[in-house]
């Protein structure tokens, strides 16, 4: 298997439905007190882009980029049509904290926080825009850096000095493949056609 960084058709993944899905296993004690455990450190995303399927060059697209990736054996970019970006705006240098410098260290992971007043949720972004990442040192912008598209690694040519806080802002994708290795397609008339699910989920790294 392989990862293809390549973006499954935009204008289809405009239409699709999805989210966060979390794993917590739930036990009812007599009492009807119970007990919660998160099985899982990280959410994982799944999707249905079958609802962005319209036309038949709709459907070619998805078919030709389903059968290169040989249904769910390579994975692929994917664009959230919801939550792509460090900020609901433009990507700003001060929109996420994803380190402190200590003088020594040169790369840092970008990540994107979610909630701030009980328990935050950091999220680790492996697969950004490069041309869209900018940083910042303690609120000041700098173009010092080089950023890994494929792991979303931050690497500074002059390590940060210590104590500096290192924000970034950036547009991201989604690593996910396939879920099944069938894909089921309807032509509904002369133009119109339907896939009736097309199931992606995201791939840990």
């Amino acid at each position: 298997m392989a990862f293809h960084h390549v973006r499954f058709p935009l204008d289809i993944a405009l239409g699709a439905r999805g989210g966060p899905q979390w794993a917590t296993d739930i036990v009812e004690l007599a009492s009807g007190a119970e007990e919660r455990n998160a099985r899982w450190a990280h959410s994982r995303r799944q999707y249905d882009a079958g609802f962005g399927v319209k036309s038949k060059s709709d459907l070619r697209s998805v078919l030709s980029f389903f059968e290169e990736r040989r249904g769910s054996f390579h994975g692929f970019l994917f664009r959230d049509p919801i939550d792509h970006s460090s900020s609901e705006g433009a990507p700003n240098a001060t929109d996420q904290t994803i380190g402190v410098g200590d003088g020594t260290k040169s790369d840092f992971q970008l990540t994107k926080t979610y909630g701030a007043a009980f328990d935050p949720y950091v999220r680790v972004i492996n697969k950004p825009i490069a041309d869209s990442v900018v940083v910042a040192l303690d609120g000041n912008p700098t173009t010092d850096f080089t950023v890994d598209a494929t792991t979303g690694i931050v690497s500074f040519l002059t390590a940060p000095h210590a104590a500096s806080v290192i924000t970034a802002g950036y547009d991201f994708d989604v690593p996910v493949r396939f879920a099944n290795d069938r894909l089921d397609v309807e032509v509904t008339s002369f133009d119109a056609a339907l896939a009736p699910s097309i199931k992606l989920i995201e791939i840990r790294q």
